[in-house]
């Protein structure tokens, strides 16, 4: 055998090798794409005034198939987090002094003595 035959299959090898390292980078960066705008739309919507709109009210569920996060996008998506756990601790701080109020509401009204006619005449 020639070293040239011999050397074929090796080459064929590398260029499947850097073929696919080229399939993994735009797989890589296809998938760091779609990272970026889940990440990206998460935080559009923690950065809203807290009104709520129509999209809020639906559930939301996460995309799937997006793979682990790549690496570089784990401290933004950590800080992420942690803003959510923020903001969930303030609505339910406000859930927590609306009930309150509620309940005041609701022992007020309960001690009022009516004002009006308990009884109707009906005979007249």
């Amino acid at each position: 055998m020639s070293p040239d035959a011999e050397a074929t299959p090796e080459r064929t090898d590398s260029l499947d090798a850097a073929a696919g390292a080229g399939a993994d980078t735009t797989s890589e960066t296809e998938a760091r794409a779609r990272w970026e705008a889940v990440l990206a739309t998460l935080e559009a919507t923690l950065d809203q005034d807290g009104a709520p709109t129509a999209e809020d009210a639906a559930p939301w569920t996460g995309p799937a198939g997006l793979g682990p996060i790549p690496r570089d996008l784990v401290g933004r998506a950590s800080r992420l987090l942690a803003a959510q756990r923020d903001r969930i601790a303030v609505v339910e701080e406000a859930r927590r002094s609306t009930l309150d109020h509620l309940g005041a509401l609701r022992a007020v009204d309960a001690t009022r003595v009516p004002s009006g006619s308990v009884y109707l005449d009906a005979s007249a």
